[in-house]
């Protein structure tokens, strides 16, 4: 069966007029799970698979039925990793691309966390929704406004939640932030920006100058992306948590963006540099712009810019920026301009006010995050799709905010193949982000 066979025949589901998880328990009711152990399996088990995998061994509320990898040393690294911490060996599915419908079958799964190449996000997030298994998806979620369609489509018709698995909205001082925000310290949100400004050179050539078939790791499939895609392929670190800020979905929405592109020259110098001009992939072209960028407009007026960098030499950066009517936080540099607060016309560190402002979850679980991944953040998201799967409840980011979030590659790459034309946003809502209620870590519950 061909992959674009089974998205045809898979990507058409009714249209649901539920709100997604409208169906499932309270999540308050904490004495009924106290105790409860989720069935949880593992679609890839690959670098970020695995990562997600040590994390949930530390909990005592988890079982491992099955994993499932095409790979079968990753297979035997995850099935060590479980057996040595007591559990019984997983059932392992590595039978071709098609190997995690059959696990898919099994009645011993309640959820499933996805780790694989972007193209298998939304196809197995969708079959694990019509199997009735919570679909924790890794980011991004999807790769087209079809795919974006049917993440929304099959969650609303099923009942079962989809949670996008963005771990940067769990970041400390982006939580602070999201504090901070929501208590008016910043005055009317007005204008933010974000993005993935990340040397990805050695990641996308693995070993040496090597990318597809001789690749390794991510080498072997996110390289190809760039050859033949020119648009921000990779928005969600940045867009997820201004999302939060800006109550999208839940009040307020996008609804347009225009995207440009840079030359592309980052990817082909970096093959000079280390495989020489007569290297093979020296003669390829490769379409990814080195820098793109996409102005966001939203419903209540305010704007977002978003860049994505990964073909040139840079350190690290999301270039997160947040401004309001009362002043202003910008992660590069740690600096915060507080209108009444500050010395008129000179910035503050923002030390301080992370630490006034640290989040309850964070409080709450700064311990357990401690070594997860990423500074913490890894628990954190793997820990709410986990209690809100215990649950039954609505996941505190679903198939809405996979989409949203998500589209902003495709209509960025429409936007920049028309010369800059606006693109405008679906609603993938269907009007329901105009009474929806902000959710996302209101308290000290995941």
């Amino acid at each position: 069966m061909k992959r674009r066979d089974f998205l045809k025949t898979n990507a058409t589901i009714g249209l649901g007029v539920t709100t997604i998880g409208q169906t499932f328990a309270d999540p308050n009711k904490e004495e009924l799970f106290a105790d409860k152990k989720l069935r949880l399996g593992f679609i890839g088990v690959g670098l970020r698979g695995t990562n997600h995998l040590q994390n949930a061994l530390y909990r005592d509320d988890i079982v491992i039925p099955a994993i499932c990898d095409i790979d079968p040393e990753r297979i035997k690294i995850a099935e060590d990793l479980i057996v040595k911490k007591g559990m019984k060996k997983p059932e392992s599915y590595t039978q071709g691309e098609f190997a995690f419908l059959k696990m898919l079958e099994r009645n011993d799964l309640d959820a499933v966390v996805i780790s694989t190449p972007w193209e298998w996000h939304t196809p197995m997030a969708v079959a694990a929704m019509k199997a009735g298994k919570y679909a924790g998806v890794e980011v991004s979620a999807a790769n087209t406004i079809e795919e974006c369609w049917d993440l929304v489509n099959t969650s609303e018709a099923t009942g079962v939640p989809c949670m996008i698995l963005e771990n940067v909205c769990y970041r400390r001082d982006v939580m602070a932030i999201l504090n901070m925000v929501r208590q008016g310290l910043f005055g009317e949100m007005i204008h933010c920006q974000c993005g993935y400004q990340h040397d990805l050179r050695e990641v996308k050539f693995e070993p040496n100058v090597e990318f597809g078939e001789k690749g390794l790791h991510e080498a072997k499939w996110r390289t190809t992306h760039s050859v033949y895609r020119n648009g921000d392929l990779y928005p969600t670190h940045g867009i997820g948590p201004i999302a939060t800020y800006l109550d999208i979905n839940r009040g307020n929405r996008f609804v347009s963006l225009v995207s440009t592109a840079t030359k592309a020259r980052g990817l082909h110098n970096y093959i000079l540099e280390k495989g020489g001009a007569n290297h093979p992939n020296a003669k390829v072209e490769f379409k990814l712009g080195d820098v793109v960028s996409t102005l966001i407009t939203t419903f209540r007026g305010e704007t977002i810019l978003v860049t994505h960098d990964t073909n040139l030499p840079r350190p690290y950066s999301l270039g997160f920026r947040v401004q309001g009517t009362k002043g202003l936080w910008m992660n590069d540099g740690n600096t915060i301009y507080i209108e009444g607060k500050s010395q008129p016309h000179r910035w503050e560190e923002s030390a301080k006010y992370i630490k006034e402002y640290d989040h309850p979850l964070w409080k709450k679980y700064q311990d357990k995050a401690e070594g997860s991944g990423h500074g913490g953040m890894d628990f954190f998201v793997l820990h709410a799709f986990i209690e809100a799967a215990k649950r039954k409840a609505p996941t505190p980011l679903d198939a809405y905010d996979a989409a949203a979030w998500s589209v902003i590659s495709h209509l960025s790459e429409q936007s920049i193949s028309q010369g800059g034309t606006p693109q405008l946003f679906p609603d993938f809502t269907r009007g329901k982000w105009f009474l929806r209620k902000p959710n996302f870590a209101l308290g000290d519950e995941y």
